[in-house]
Parts: structure tokens; sequence; C-alpha cells
């Protein structure tokens, strides 16, 4: 079998730590502080939180969906895929070397989403385009970390915290979705999505679609039509 080959490494802002992607083969591999962080044949977890999200949406014209980090690239992938013609998505993604190996010799494993005409990519924060939404978002699907109990990133707490979900919820739609990728099951954040308002599912998926024993989780919140903005979120 072929070894790992190291390709880069890529500093994440504010932090002392970096990613580093390997290469073995057509394989790649994202890793922080020597873990596995992401895998390009790892990716059926990521796909299903887009899929598991646009199934509850239903077909809408102009959809727009905003994506909480780039990765591999899957979830964008899966996303534009289900957006139609007229749907938009917004990927956030913080490191700007993951945008690049992206855009070069990791771009391929997900077909390259990053130059389809609906995509485009914010290098920053996906809190930014929380808190103030271009406009209202019809998903919202975060794949940050390793989910809400395996951050690798201090500030990251705050998505997934109650003033996080309560702004998330603030910038969807009525109706809108709310898809969030996990490594590991967390009881305490489905009841947190709960109180926070939203219709909860918690969805246990394989991480290589029909194949395979490892699983990871997706919950999928729906806003209530009828909820009200909350302020100071």
């Amino acid at each position: 079998m072929n070894r790992w080959e190291f390709i880069e490494s890529g500093s994440i802002p504010g932090t002392e730590s970096s990613l580093d992607l390997y290469r073995r083969g057509d394989e790649f591999e994202i890793r922080i502080d020597t873990r596995q962080l992401m895998n390009t044949r790892l990716h059926g977890s990521e796909e299903a939180l887009s899929d598991l999200a646009f199934d509850r949406m239903g077909h809408q014209d102009g959809t727009r969906v905003l994506v909480g980090g780039l990765g591999v690239g899957f979830t964008l992938a899966a996303a534009i895929r289900r957006s139609g013609s007229t749907g938009r998505v917004v990927v956030a993604e913080l490191v700007p070397s993951v945008i690049e190996w992206n855009r070069g010799p990791l771009g391929d494993a997900a077909g390259r989403p990053l130059d389809d005409p609906r995509a485009s990519v914010y290098c920053g924060d996906v809190s930014d385009l929380i808190r103030t939404p271009p406009a209202p978002w019809h998903a919202i699907l975060l794949d940050v970390d390793n989910g809400p109990s395996s951050l690798t990133r201090e500030s990251n707490h705050w998505l997934y915290s109650p003033r996080g979900l309560d702004a998330i919820v603030n910038a969807l739609v009525p109706g809108g979705v709310l898809g969030v990728w996990s490594a590991n099951p967390d009881r305490s954040f489905t009841r947190r999505l709960e109180r926070t308002g939203y219709r909860v599912e918690s969805i246990e998926v394989r991480a290589r679609g029909k194949k395979g024993g490892r699983r990871h989780l997706v919950w999928i919140g729906q806003k209530e039509p009828n909820r009200r903005k909350k302020s100071g979120a």
C-alpha cells in the first residue's frame, strides 16, 4: 500500500495550530495536530448533511444556502446538486489554504464545486454571515470542527451555544433548515436545539455512504414557520 505523502500546511487564523494536507494515491486527507480531520474516501455523511436538509425543505426556486466549512468539498457539491438552476450556495471557510487546496489538487475529489457558477466562497468565519446575513437563508449547513462536543477552536463554541443557535434561527427564512454534522452524538446539544425552537431530528449516517461501519451524526432542525425573531442573539 502507498504511504501517505505530506503535501502542505496551512495556518488556522487566530490559533497556533495548522492543517496539514496529505495524499496517498488518489486519496487525500486533512489532519490537525497529526489527527485525521477529513478524508476524501469518508464523505457519505458530509453529503447526507446537505441531502437531509434539502429533503425537509422540498423544492424551492432561488434557494439560498450557507455552508459552514468547505473541508474537502462534498457538502458544497451536494448542495449545488440540489439547488437547481436558480439556487445559490455560499461556503464560508476560515482557512485560506483549504480554499487553495480545493481549487488545486484536492478539487477533483468532489468534482470541483468551487468552479460552479452557483457557488461562491467567503474566506472568513461562518458566524459573520449568520450574524449579518445578506438575506435570510433557506438552509444553513454546519460542518465546523468535529461537531458541538469535539471542537479544536475555542471560538467555535458560539455556533453551538444558545446565543449562536438563536442567531442561526433568526438568519433563516420561516420553515428554513439548520443541518449540523458531528463525529459524535451529543444529547445535550439535541436538547439545546429543541429549547431554541427547532423541530429536531437526530440522524445516524454512515461515513462512507452505504458501506463501512463507521458512523457520524447529523442533526436537522427546522424553524417553525410562525416563530418570531428574537433580539440580541
